[in-house]
């Protein structure tokens, strides 16, 4: 079923005021900031979890369990924080970049 006039006047009113705003798709996906003081601890931290279970397997193999997934547990927050520390880093590269070139979109004309 297509279109109505008036409902693809609005959909192009939508879309101009998308375009007009460039903060838009930052305001979706909210950045979370990066600590790398979390990620060195957590990195530790799942090291020494996968250094008891290896020593509770003489002890108790349900010991051994527990300090397995703490290790699991910890090394998704570690793989978290890295992650975070790798987006912020590269969102601030891409906007370093934008501002010494310009914005990619943009037409030069000579």
């Amino acid at each position: 079923m297509p279109l109505s006039e008036d409902e693809q006047r609005i959909l192009r009113q939508i879309e101009e005021q998308l375009q007009r705003d460039p903060g838009f798709g930052r305001n979706l996906h909210p950045r979370g900031e990066g600590n790398r003081r979390a990620l060195v601890v957590s990195g530790i931290a799942a090291v020494a979890c996968l250094v008891l279970t290896v020593a509770f397997l003489s002890v108790s193999p349900f010991l051994s369990f527990a300090a397995f997934i703490g290790a699991v547990a910890t090394a998704l927050v570690c793989e978290r924080h890295a992650r975070t520390l790798g987006e912020a880093g590269i969102n601030h590269l891409t906007e370093n970049m934008r501002g010494k070139f310009g914005a990619p979109n943009q037409r030069r004309d000579d």
